[in-house]
């Protein structure tokens, strides 16, 4: 089983307590513009994984806020395009991660017979990153004290299946790290090229500009 690198401690239960400790911390403020301070070291795997964090976890309120009925359509259209680019700051994230994932096993000799998994580490840990905020708001809907009982209930069905998930793909994480260790498995990654971000790609943006 993989190791966390130098340490006896695996990396997803590294991943999944910065995760837990960032949406905590987010809720002191409940403020999608809050900035925090990244308490890991510059460059680090930690470091990275917090700003991972943070980015969904501001945008899972974005996504919150723009779904209010009453919200004003500029209000709204402001926030769509917030999304859009805390989408692309997600992406250009979850590539750091692959990339520092890369570096670190650059001098793995890999079998003869490796094979290419269907997606890199960074993307099962960006599914990690969200399982981590979906665990969070459905424990606070299955304790909140306004709900009725059926939707405590409910919620708490969910709340189970959401951490059988998390165990799950943890130990997948684990395992792939694992194979790319050892080289059973080999990392290639491809750049996500969105288009729709892309004044040079995106047909609306640049027909505009004719």
């Amino acid at each position: 089983m993989c190791q966390y690198f130098e340490t006896m401690e695996k990396f997803t239960d590294k991943a999944n307590a910065i995760f837990d400790d960032v949406i905590v911390e987010y809720h002191k403020h409940d403020d999608v513009d809050y900035t925090p301070t990244n308490p890991y070291k510059d460059g680090s795997i930690e470091f990275l994984l917090f700003a991972k964090n943070w980015i969904d976890t501001v945008q899972w309120h974005l996504e919150d806020i723009i779904r209010d009925p009453n919200i004003d359509p500029v209000e709204a259209l402001k926030i769509k395009r917030r999304i859009d680019a805390s989408n692309q700051d997600r992406t250009d994230m979850v590539e750091y991660i692959d990339s520092y994932l890369l570096e670190k096993y650059k001098d793995v000799k890999v079998a003869p017979d490796a094979k290419v998994n269907t997606e890199t580490p960074a993307w099962a840990i960006d599914r990690l990153s969200i399982l981590a905020l979906k665990i969070y708001h459905m424990r606070q809907e299955a304790t909140r004290p306004d709900a009725e009982q059926a939707h405590k209930e409910a919620c708490s069905a969910k709340l189970d299946v959401l951490l059988t998930q998390r165990k799950d793909l943890s130990q997948g994480i684990e395992e792939l790290i694992d194979d790319i260790e050892s080289g059973r498995k080999w990392m290639k990654t491809y750049k996500q090229m969105k288009m729709y971000n892309d004044p040079a790609l995106n047909p609306v943006l640049y027909a505009s500009k004719k």
